[in-house]
């Protein structure tokens, strides 16, 4: 996918020099490999929990509000901690970031072995969601430090996979675990794998060319904009909302999808956790398809709202109405259709909310405002697992329960997706002038098209690249 804009990308934009030093394209692949084992890692991470749901609950006798209490922790520093460390990564390598999530994710996963009680599981899915909470955004940014801005598409969609192929793999792998070893095995093997990341990250996961002293339109222009101003853009909270949506399918899917489907579809454990990597394979076939076809669709002309603006709100509204339509559909196969449309049908947002953001933010900023609208966009996974559970509690009967669970998250999707469908004008919101009315505001990342005329000419002391980063 290619970043936004309302003309091809100039060679300024992707001939920037990368520093001296740097290793280019096979090095490029090679760190957007290993941002995608950090996403399935993060998945999974997130995943274990609710694969685990049946056989906890039952052996440490909760109700479901107790459980859905356990599983909205995972939000309550998450969010918090996206933001912070998207004004940190100003000043901190993205080397450094990714190798400390990850040793976290290591930690997070200890407690439940020492004391399996209700506090230690709270204990581990705070500090596991701190740890999280920046991971989808920095990874982001991580790559894109990799990959000039009209190389980014494949490498955004690769990304975002990761996490469907993390709740693909993790399904079986985990549920096998569970059901060989018991429920304690997986958080164990996850520590493992969450630690032999970061010990191979910190040997290969140096930061990029393209970062923010390293592109040509920061070196024309290092102005910022306020935050204030970002953050009330059209298109900034169009892609918030997109992502608030889609992650409220996602929290719901990873904190209740395989209780249901055990508890309303009678699903044995290996058929449910079959199911849910069909889920996730459908998210990804969508992710390495969809994303190419749209951005094919950028390089014949098609503006920036209907390439990458429009697709994020139908996404978002299709998989609700998909949502609402769960409790009133008894045949066998539709209503696994629309299982698969309602919690994989929305994965396209990612990597489109990102794109559509960067289209608007100076290169200074991006890692900032990633965070912030990760923060934002994230909230549901405080919200919609606990909600979930005080209604199957409060319900007359647990399919009651589920019922009403459906029809609310199809009702915020849809506001969510509607929201985005309104807003998301990256093409017309990118031309804004800046509040002191100079039109030569900084450009956003990959877009010194907008900048005055005088602007656009090459920096003298950038170098030509050599071609294997040029072809990353």
């Amino acid at each position: 996918m290619a970043e936004p804009s309302s003309s091809a990308p100039s060679r300024q934009d992707t001939a920037v020099p990368p520093r001296v030093g740097v290793p280019g394209r096979r090095h490029a692949w090679l760190i957007a490999a290993m941002i995608v084992t950090f996403m399935l890692v993060n998945y999974a991470d997130k995943s274990v929990l609710g694969l685990a749901a049946v056989p906890i609950m039952d052996e440490l006798g909760i109700s479901n509000s107790t459980y859905g209490m356990v599983s909205s922790s995972f939000s309550l520093l998450f969010s918090l901690s996206g933001l912070a460390v998207g004004f940190v990564s100003a000043r901190v390598s993205s080397r450094v970031l990714l190798f400390g999530m990850a040793v976290v994710w290591a930690v997070a996963q200890l407690p439940v072995l020492f004391v399996a009680s209700v506090p230690a599981l709270v204990a581990g899915r705070v500090l596991l969601g701190a740890a999280e909470g920046p991971a989808a955004s920095m990874s982001m940014h991580a790559l894109y430090k990799w990959f000039p801005a009209d190389r980014r598409g494949l490498p955004s969609a690769l990304q975002i996979g990761g996490a469907a192929l993390g709740t693909m793999v993790a399904a079986p792998a985990v549920t096998g675990l569970i059901g060989a070893f018991g429920w304690r095995s997986a958080f164990l093997a996850l520590a493992v794998l969450s630690l032999m990341w970061a010990l191979a990250w910190w040997r290969m996961g140096h930061d990029g060319p393209y970062g923010e002293t390293g592109t040509a339109t920061a070196e024309v222009s290092g102005r910022r904009l306020p935050y204030r101003r970002l953050l009330l853009n059209g298109t900034v909270l169009g892609s918030i909302a997109g992502a608030f949506g889609g992650s409220w399918a996602l929290a719901l899917s990873h904190a209740w999808l395989p209780a249901y489907l055990r508890t309303q579809l009678d699903m044995a454990p290996g058929t449910a956790a079959t199911l849910i990597s069909a889920v996730s394979a459908f998210s990804l076939v969508l992710l390495l398809s969809v994303p190419q076809l749209l951005d094919a669709l950028r390089r014949r002309g098609l503006s920036a709202r209907w390439s990458h603006g429009i697709p994020q709100g139908i996404a978002v509204a299709v998989a609700a109405l998909a949502m609402a339509a769960l409790p009133f559909v008894d045949i066998r196969g539709a209503h696994l259709a629309l299982l698969a449309v309602a919690f994989g049908g929305h994965a396209i947002v990612f990597p489109l909310h990102y794109m559509t953001t960067s289209a608007v933010v100076p290169p200074l900023q991006r890692g900032a405002v990633f965070g912030i609208v990760a923060a934002s966009g994230t909230l549901p996974g405080l919200l919609a697992p606990y909600l979930t559970g005080h209604l199957l509690d409060s319900a007359p009967s647990q399919n009651a329960g589920y019922t009403h669970a459906f029809l609310l998250s199809g009702g915020v999707m849809l506001v969510c997706g509607l929201v985005s469908l309104v807003t998301v004008r990256p093409d017309r919101d990118a031309r804004r002038p800046a509040p002191d009315g100079d039109a030569r505001r900084p450009a956003p990342d990959g877009d010194a098209r907008r900048l005055g005329p005088s602007a656009r000419r090459p920096v003298r002391s950038a170098r030509r690249p050599d071609d294997g980063a040029q072809d990353a």
